[in-house]
């Protein structure tokens, strides 16, 4: 048997001299995700998963605390990667980060 059933240590950092989030998996550089600030908001342009590191959940979870970290210092999300979009449409929950007024833009709208 594997002795390799320890988690990974995972880490989220926001490099914002860089613009970026990158996702950290045991030291290593396993993803970024590229943003411009427009005003206040935090508009992801474009996220990335080493493919060494794809089909582990890692995109979801980095996703995740990225868009905690943007909703902590209190900026709007406006998610044009598709990958970002994907996973608001996954969640609705998290749907309110991204502004009333342009949830349609990014095919976000809820129905009540």
């Amino acid at each position: 048997m594997s002795g390799a059933t320890s988690e990974p240590t995972v880490e989220v950092r926001d490099v914002r001299p860089g613009q970026r989030f990158v996702l950290v998996v045991d030291g290593a550089l396993a993803g970024t995700a590229q943003y411009r600030l427009e005003g206040d908001d935090v508009a992801f342009l474009h996220t990335e998963i080493d493919p060494a590191y794809e089909g582990r959940g890692l995109g979801s979870a980095f996703v995740r605390e990225a868009l905690r970290q943007v909703a902590d210092r209190g900026a709007a999300v406006l998610p044009h990667c598709p990958f970002v979009r994907a996973y608001l449409q996954r969640h609705p929950e998290l749907v309110h980060l991204v502004p009333a007024g342009r949830r349609a833009e990014f095919g976000l709208e809820q129905s009540a």
